[in-house]
Formats: C-alpha cells, structure tokens, sequence
C-alpha cells in the first residue's frame, strides 16, 4: 500500500481524503496557499508545504509547484480531489514519468472522457443516446449564433473542461447567446484554465440524475446505483440523494449498464460518475463524465456502505475491486445539502469573511436518523474571495427519504454561523416544501418556486409558538439573574408568575411566565394556543442554539441576543421577538417606521469582490438592463446592471480593483 499521499486540493475535500488515510495508517501530505496557510486540512495533515499566492492560477492550478511539493515530501501518491488540476491529464502524465503514483483513472480515460466535447463524441459511436448540438468546439461568439439558430432556443453554452456550475449558461435569445458566451468563456478560463466552449439543446424540465461507476486495472467496473441532483441554482448543485425518487427498478439498471459499458470503453479503473438528464417519460441521455470523485459522494457511501476514497486509493495501487454488481445495495435514504456563505436574501450572492461563530451538531444519531458533515472550516476561519464559497456538506441518512429528510432539517436548525450569511434558511425552506417532499423535482425547480429571488418563508403556527417560548424563557431568565445580581430580590423573593408582551412577526402577543424548576416552565399565550405551554430546554445564558421540548415536541431554534430583542430562526422563518412590559408595548407601537436611504441613483457592489471589468463611463447614457459593472467572486462572475434609464455622473472604481460589500461604484445624474 502507498506509505504517503499528497493531495492536490484543499477544503473540505483534503480533510476528507486525510481522514480516510488516517483510518488506513497512510500518511498524509496538504499543500497551501497564502489564504490556506492556517486550514483544517494543514492541521490534519502530517505535513504541508506552501504552493503560492491565494489565486488558483499562482497556487492550485500550478502543476510544478504540486510536482515540486511530491518530490520534497517524498510523496509516493497524489488525490487531486475535486476541481483544479483533478481532470487535467497533464497531471497523471507527470507523475507517471516520475514514478509517482496517481489515485484516479488512467489518462486514456481522463482524456477521452474528461473533455466534454470528445467524451459526447465517443458516447455517440458507442451508441449511448447523446443530447443533441453542434459538433465541437464553439471558436467565438458568432459560431455561438449560428449554432443555437440551428439547434433551437434554448441552448446550453458549458465549458468544455471542468464542472461544478461553472463557465455554464443557459440562452434563451440572440443577445443571450452573446452574453453568455463571453460570461462562460471567461469563467472556465478562470476556474480550469482552458477556455473552450460547447453549446447544446437545453431540455426543459428535466431531472440530473448521474450514475456513480467504479473501476479496477484488473478489467472489473461496476456501478453504485445513482443520485438525483435536480436541485441546482445557476446549474450548481444545491441538494443531491441516493437513491432518486423518480426511477423505477428497469430505468436504474439500463442507466446504470449504459454507465458500464461507457466507463469500460475506456478501460476505466477509478472513481468515476457518468451524468444524465432525464425527461419526463424516464428518457434518458448521456450529459457528461467526470473522471474524478464527486462532491456528493457522501449520499453514495451511505447508501452502499463503502469508502469512494479508499476504493480510489486501492484501485491505484493495483488492488482489485473486490466487488462485484449483485454487492452493491441500496440501503436507506440520504439527503446532502451543501452549506455555502452565501446570501440567499439577496439574489445568493456570495458572502465572503470570517466565521465569528460557526457552531455544528454533532455527528452520528440525530433523531430517527443518522447525521454525517463534512466540512473544511472551522470557528474562526475565513471565507475567501478566491474558493468555492462552501462551508460544509450536510448529510442526512435514514430508512426512508422521510427519515433522511426530517434528519437533515433537524441538522439544519442546530446550526450556527455568524459573521457571515449561509443559506441555511432556504436550504430548509425547500426541504419542507410539500413538492420537495413528493419529490416532485426537475432541474428548473428553483427558479420555478423562487421566480422573483428567496426572500424566506410565512411563519407557521408551531413556529411562532416556539419562538414566543423561546423569547419569553430567555427573557425572563435574563430578568431574574439582573434581579439577583443588583440584590433587589432573593430568589424566593421572585414572583411566581410574570406577564409580559411578545411582539413577534408584526403581532402582540401577551405571555404569562411561570419558571418551574430548572430548565422548566409554564406560558400561558392565549392568543396562540388553546392550551399551557410545558418547556423544558437545557439553554443557557450565551448559547446561541435554543433546543426545548415545548408540550413534548422537540424544536431547535438558532438564537441570538440582540440590542434590542432576540433574533430567532427556525429553518426558512426568521423574526426579532422583543419582550416588555404592556405598557412598553403600547409606547413602541407608536415609533414610527425608519425610512430607507433613497439609492436610486447609486449601484453599489452587492458582495465582497474584485471588478472584472466597467463597461460605462461618466456622462453616458444607458438603459435598463444594460450593464454597467462586472464583479466577480469566487470564481463567478455577477454582471450589475442598470435598473432605470440614465446618465452616468461617476464612476468610483477602476478595473482590477478590490471592493467590500455595499461600496459605491456607479452614481447616476
């Protein structure tokens, strides 16, 4: 077996490899940039070694500085992870010749398969029902034109190398064409260092289900069953499982022997996933391979009970598979979702700093299911400008897709992040939805429940219940400790119960508080529930999860002590409850609204970033939708554009600079 591994990556998927390398007794190697320097995965690793400058481009993507970190460790295998240089075959060939070992698939694989282009090509000779499009590379913007009229709105413009949502855009017309190419052509060049485009008929509607196939030098490849990815924003992934909801018994094997006999044409002995889109009428066809781990094979190892890693790690060394296709099951129901820093209150624009607090449940039992994170970051950590703006993966297992899903919202709820926005809240907000849950899914579904952005969800009834009991326990614990600090009151002293006003969500709602022991107590809220309200909560001062059985039903709230108020959430609903006296609450109902600054003529940047480039300049004209700033952050690009007709008085921002969140860059007359 290898004795050292380096692996060329970082986040979440370098502390994932290390940790299978600890369980085998393999050593373990981290590279880093400058923005990794203090990083989960340096600390695991039994050693690190510095690659560069936080750009991938200077770090990540260089494959010298990757071949000169294996020759100063005396590394004896390379894991490329996931992204950078995973699928570029110039990395395998190197290491071929210097007699290092490559845990991933042969380079004949990763080059007929690894490029789009090429690999659509092969599966069409090999009979595998392929997505129609132009043949080959599209050279420019023009050839983009003639191509789309040809095939038919909409198209897909994608890169041809890499994935993961980037370098993708879906044109519905002759101008989107033209946008979108150049958005798409400048994101791969940027995220894979190659720039080449091809373009496809866009099928609406359809599911993205993808077989997960595994290989061996010695001949043996079989497949894992699949994983439905139809939950994706901007053509990223957003929650995947194992199994799909949508296929049947006969779909599954005939996906699955067309992965087979994909992934065999091509000798292919690692890890490997072979993507469809499937239609409403379980159609399928061949989208693309990925000669390399995914990001979602959590929901593939709980369901089949093996290690991905591991499998990789033995196929390299010469290992063979040691399974065969009647040993692979499908066990149980798991559901990841990815935690980004991202805001979904403001169009899912990236949030890029540090986390001040990021607070996770822990893993393995978590109600009537199992809980598994894998994450990169720490408490204290930072989220840089330069990465994938993830966080972490969350993934819930269970018996059935119910179980798997109630697991992953409980997850959800127990978790804290703070210096930063995530997009906890509408990553819970879709698990509750009832189509969600039927698995009524396909990949326009975001856009088709969210047609004018996330902006959180309507409270429901056990919610505000909840968060009344919550802010009412918290405020009067806060009450009866100032009371017993001063020395105005012993504790026998205290009143037994107390009245007070929750103004939550717009409404007043009175409470009678009785605490009756520790941890415990009694409300009486009238105006929300029939019925006294039993709470029992383990919560104390500080702690910004509030978990309580409220009339022996489990609830976990993410909470935080405000200046004024306690801001409270619970999956897609979040609220301030201000707790105060009957007379407090009259006096507040008659403060009157403070009124938003007028930013009308002002574009200001929407995140943390660096400007790609200005297409205005002071005094001209513009109409709405025209653009005006390009910004991009963490490798996508965000086109601002003009919301109204108008004259540019000023440009506040030049090309190539950095700019913060909420920075003035257009001022318009």
């Amino acid at each position: 077996m290898f004795k050292k591994i380096l692996i060329a990556n970082r986040g979440e998927i370098a502390v994932r490899v290390i940790k299978t390398c600890k369980r085998l007794g393999i050593a373990t190697v981290a590279v880093y940039s400058e923005a990794d320097a203090d990083s989960l995965a340096v600390e695991m690793a039994d050693e690190a070694v510095f690659i560069g400058a936080s750009a991938p481009g200077e770090s990540y993507l260089v494959l010298d500085k990757i071949l000169d970190a294996v020759k100063q460790t005396g590394a004896d295998a390379v894991h490329p992870g996931f992204g950078f240089l995973s699928e570029n075959p110039a990395l395998p060939k190197a290491l071929e010749k210097a007699g290092i070992g490559w845990i991933g698939p042969n380079i004949h694989a990763i080059d007929a398969m690894g490029d789009k282009i090429r690999s659509k090509q092969l599966a069409a000779k090999a009979g595998v029902s392929t997505i129609p499009g132009a043949d080959g590379e599209i050279a420019d913007a023009e050839t983009a034109l003639a191509a789309a009229k040809a095939i038919g709105y909409p198209v897909m413009l994608k890169a041809s190398a890499g994935g993961g949502g980037k370098g993708m855009r879906i044109a519905r017309s002759d101008s989107e064409v033209k946008e979108g190419f150049k958005a798409a052509r400048n994101e791969a060049k940027s995220s894979f260092g190659d720039d080449r485009i091809l373009i496809e008929k866009f099928i609406e509607e359809p599911r993205h289900i993808e077989i997960q196939v595994m290989g061996d030098k010695h001949g043996h490849v079989i497949h894992l069953n699949e994983r439905e990815c139809s939950i994706q924003r901007r053509n990223q992934k957003v929650l995947e499982e194992a199994p799909s909801p949508f296929l049947d018994k006969k779909t599954r094997e005939a996906m699955g022997a067309q992965a087979v006999s994909l992934a065999a044409a091509v000798d292919y002995d690692s890890a490997g996933t072979v993507e469809f889109i499937v239609d409403k009428d379980k159609k399928f066809y061949f989208l693309e391979m990925n000669t390399r781990l995914q990001v979602e094979h959590p929901v593939t190892e709980l369901t089949t009970d093996v290690d991905l890693v591991e499998l990789m790690i033995r196929s390299a060394f010469g290992e063979e598979l040691g399974l065969a296709q009647r040993d692979v099951p499908i066990k149980g129901w798991a559901v990841e979702a990815r935690l980004y820093a991202e805001d979904p209150y403001r169009g899912f624009l990236p949030s890029i700093g540090r986390l001040k607090r990021f607070q996770e449940p822990a893993e393995g039992k978590l109600g009537e299911g199992t809980l598994r994170i894998d994450a990169g970051v720490r408490e204290g950590d930072e989220i840089s400008l330069f990465y994938d703006p993830m966080i972490a993966k969350v993934i819930g297992y269970g018996k059935t897709r119910e179980i798997a899903i109630d697991t992953l919202s409980a997850a959800l709820d127990r978790l804290h992040v703070e210096g930063l926005q995530s997009n906890a809240p509408f990553l819970s907000a879709v698990l509750d939805e009832a189509d969600f849950r039927a698995g009524r899914i396909h990949t326009g579904y975001i856009g088709e429940h969210y047609p004018d952005g996330f902006h959180g969800t309507a409270p429901r009834e056990e919610q505000l219940v909840a968060m009344t009991c919550a802010a009412a326990f918290v405020h009067e614990t806060f009450v009866r400790r100032a009371s017993q600090i001063e020395g105005r009151l012993r504790p026998a002293d205290e009143p037994t119960v107390r009245e007070w006003v929750v103004l939550l969500d717009k409404r007043r709602i009175p409470v009678e508080i009785e605490m009756t022991g520790n941890g415990q107590a009694t409300i009486w809220a009238p105006s929300l529930a029939s019925e006294r309200l039993q709470v029992e909560t383990a919560w104390r001062a500080g702690q910004h999860l509030f978990e309580a059985r409220i009339n022996g039903e489990t609830i976990a709230l993410e909470f935080a002590d405000r200046t004024e108020g306690y801001q409270m959430r619970h999956r897609g609903f979040s609220a301030v409850g201000l707790v105060c006296t009957a007379r407090a609450a009259e006096l507040h109902a008659l403060l009157p609204e403070k009124e938003k600054p007028d930013m009308a003529k002002l574009v200001v940047s929407p995140m943390p970033g660096l400007v790609v480039s200005l297409e205005v300049e002071e005094g001209q004209a513009v109409k709405t939708g025209e653009p005006l700033v390009i910004v991009e952050a963490m490798k996508m690009e965000n086109v601002l554009r003009a919301e109204t007709d108008g004259t540019i008085k000023a440009v506040k921002v030049e090309a190539g600079a950095s700019v913060a969140a909420d920075e003035l860059l257009v001022e318009f007359e």
